[in-house]
């Protein structure tokens, strides 16, 4: 098994990984060969990769704001589970992420995703209730109904 740094050459190779994955989900812009190059090129030594034979049976994409890590995509093939892959990527990403100086990191989970909600509660991160997760997409309608929403004028 190698463990090592994800480039954009990976990414035909990662999509397929992800699509086999249950509780998984993709979105088409942010998840896109285009998309996944952006996010590399802002973060080129963070996001990892697990390979048996030649094949990737791991992946995280990782990035930070130069103050806060987030975890996205952490998967492991359904076959290759069990054997410290997930672990190993995880710290991988944890010491690029210690390099960069970076102090702490968070992860986004589907709340459907059974098996990778168990396996960060096994290994000791901390489900939150303290707080809320937001998500806005950004698009020409989207702004625009923000700006002309009576809610936002007195905030």
């Amino acid at each position: 098994m190698i463990i090592r740094t994800m480039t954009i050459k990976d990414y035909e190779a990662v999509k397929s990984l992800w699509m086999t994955i249950k509780g998984f989900s993709i979105r088409s812009i942010d998840d896109s060969f285009e998309g996944v190059k952006k996010f590399i090129l802002r973060n080129p030594a963070t996001s990892i990769v697990a390979e048996v034979d030649g094949r990737i049976v791991g992946a995280i994409l990782c990035g930070h704001d130069g103050r806060r890590a987030t975890f996205y995509h952490v998967c492991v093939a359904e076959e290759y589970r069990k054997r410290g892959i997930g672990k190993s990527m995880v710290v991988m990403a944890m010491n690029a992420l210690n390099k960069e100086k970076i102090n702490k990191v968070a992860l986004i989970a589907f709340t459907k995703n059974d098996v990778g909600n168990a396996f960060w509660r096994s290994i000791g991160w901390t489900y939150r209730t303290d707080l809320n997760y937001y998500d806005f997409t950004l698009n020409e309608k989207n702004i625009e109904y923000f700006i002309e929403s009576e809610e936002c004028n007195d905030r």
